[in-house]
């Protein structure tokens, strides 16, 4: 999924720039360069929110702790729409201006190359909902009893300013206010990570939730609205949290039990599970039309089916523990989660993982449209990266990578790729250099046929 980046509403405070550079208005990506910024790495994010989701109205304060990787004079942060009423760096005021999707502060002080640095900013408004050309949505989305916030590329500047960019991974404390419904009922709200308290002040309940191992900000998700909440444990003791919307209970009993079959299962390939804790949202969205991988409970829009969940927490291992450096390297989260449905599928009772790569190959498989349209590590525009090339073909070059390497280097392959870059960020290059080192086997002409060339490769290439 991808879709268009949303705009703002210009706004400014007051003062001079001090001399000394400011940071880079993007961070570089092929296919979004306005997105993300320089001069600056994210170490935390605390976000308070206060949501009213009668009106769906939004009032929030983001503490951002970061290190300058340069001498800063002022910095950019990305923000969609929204309002912002005043910031602070380092406690003393900071002014500020917007253009479109740019947030800029501007400290008193230069800020040292090396120093660590906190800005606050005060915002509100009615948060935004962006759809593509193809009617697909993300950003803040109202549901029938509340509102999610999913981020997948540049949704979650909707609803927090920040570096939302994946190369600029942070921890998060999210604590969130709501009101009770008309009959006094309190929302039940989810996030990221484990619940640490929630706090009932008579016509309001404030929930607090905390993310210790980094996250990409198009990761970060809230979840409001009425939901049967489960706590339990798996076999290894590792704390699991499903929420589930009423509407959706009958259809989700089974979910409750894969989840942690699914997270058992891919530890045991992948390597060991890379957070606190693991989980489920399965919210009652008609019409949204796709899951996310949010970090530790993939987002379901509805009772999902069993290879969606397989998908759906591959991710948590390829894609956010492991996270590409750009998003032209879409294909090491999809092609990756991908495969995983493969894997189980010829695991349990299901067609082989090569029959599986036959009917993509021959166009048979319903999930085969498409895939020839451009090579998988390339795709040609941002609106592109969760396009079918992405999905079904890089699966498609993993499968080919196993079969020329034998299975018990593939694997080999795949759990020194979730150890060397957990909580990292990785790219193609380092996939390939990997995988010829664990193999011992000069592999560039099947990762350039297979990634890079454009077209259906010949049968005598397979």
């Amino acid at each position: 999924m991808t879709l268009l980046l949303l705009t703002g509403v210009a706004c400014s405070g007051t003062g001079h720039a001090p001399p000394g550079e400011p940071g880079a208005t993007g961070a570089g990506d092929p296919l979004f360069p306005t997105l993300g910024n320089g001069g600056y790495d994210v170490s935390h994010y605390d976000l308070a929110l206060d949501y009213t989701p009668d009106t769906n109205r939004l009032r929030g304060s983001a503490v951002i702790t970061a290190r300058a990787s340069q001498d800063l004079s002022r910095f950019n942060l990305d923000l969609a729409g929204l309002t912002v009423l005043g910031a602070t760096v380092d406690g003393a005021g900071a002014a500020f201006t917007r253009e479109k999707n740019e947030l800029t502060l501007t400290p008193r002080n230069v800020i040292a190359k090396g120093a660590t640095f906190e800005a606050t900013v005060e915002y509100e408004g009615t948060p935004r909902m962006s759809e593509d050309s193809e009617g697909a949505v993300e950003g803040w989305i109202e549901t029938d009893d509340g509102a999610t916030a999913l981020g997948e590329p540049t949704g979650s500047m909707a609803w927090f300013p920040g570096n939302h960019h994946p190369s600029d991974k942070a921890t998060y404390d999210i604590t969130v206010t709501v009101p009770k419904d008309a009959d006094g009922d309190p929302y039940d709200v989810v996030s990221n990570g484990e619940p640490t308290k929630a706090e009932d002040k008579g016509d309001r309940v404030t929930h607090h939730w905390h993310t210790g191992e980094p996250m990409a900000g198009y990761l970060a998700n809230v979840t409001i609205g009425y939901f049967d909440i489960t706590r339990e444990r798996t076999p290894d003791g590792l704390p699991l949290y499903l929420a589930v919307d009423p509407d959706e209970a009958e259809g989700a009993e089974d979910t409750k039990e894969l989840v942690p079959e699914v997270v058992d299962w891919a530890s045991d390939r992948f390597g060991p599970y890379p957070f606190s804790s693991a989980g489920a949202v399965i919210d009652h969205l008609p019409g949204l039309g796709y899951a996310l991988e949010t970090q530790t409970k993939p987002y379901f829009d509805s009772a999902p089916e069993e290879s969606l969940v397989v998908h759906e927490l591959a991710h948590q291992w390829f894609g956010n523990s492991v996270t590409p450096r750009t998003w032209q390297d879409m294909w090491l989260n999809e092609g990756f989660a991908t495969y995983a449905e493969w894997l189980w599928q010829e695991e349990h009772g299901g067609r082989t993982a090569r029959q599986t790569f036959e009917a993509f190959y021959d166009g048979s498989h319903p999930e085969s449209e498409g895939i020839w349209e451009f090579p998988p590590a390339d795709p040609p525009t941002g609106a592109q990266v969760s396009s079918p090339p992405v999905y079904g073909r890089g699966a498609m070059t993993l499968h080919q990578v196993r079969e020329a390497v034998g299975d018990d280097v593939f694997f080999a392959v795949l759990r020194t790729w979730t150890e060397r870059h957990r909580h990292g960020n990785a790219d193609t290059s380092q996939f390939i250099s990997l995988c010829e080192e664990k193999s011992g086997k000069e592999l560039d002409a099947l990762f350039r046929t297979w990634l890079h060339e454009e077209g259906k490769p010949s049968r005598s290439r397979l």
